[in-house]
């Protein structure tokens, strides 16, 4: 997944501004305590980060 496919869906899923939030605050044990931002930034890939978001959030079926 590209990152512009994953930010494309983080900002359908929680709107421009929250979006930026949820990535820079919400840590996800998913990531392994790590924000959304911490895990891309550490070369993780944006699919697996974005299985994370559907996994802590009720992302409909269309974003997944």
């Amino acid at each position: 997944m590209r990152l512009t496919v994953f930010w494309d869906r983080m900002n359908q899923q929680f709107g421009a501004g929250y979006a930026e939030s949820v990535a820079k605050d919400y840590v996800l044990s998913e990531l392994g305590g790590r924000t959304v931002e911490q895990a891309l930034a550490d070369g993780e890939d944006a699919k697996n980060v974005w299985r994370a978001v559907c996994a802590t959030f009720d992302v409909p079926q269309r974003l997944r």
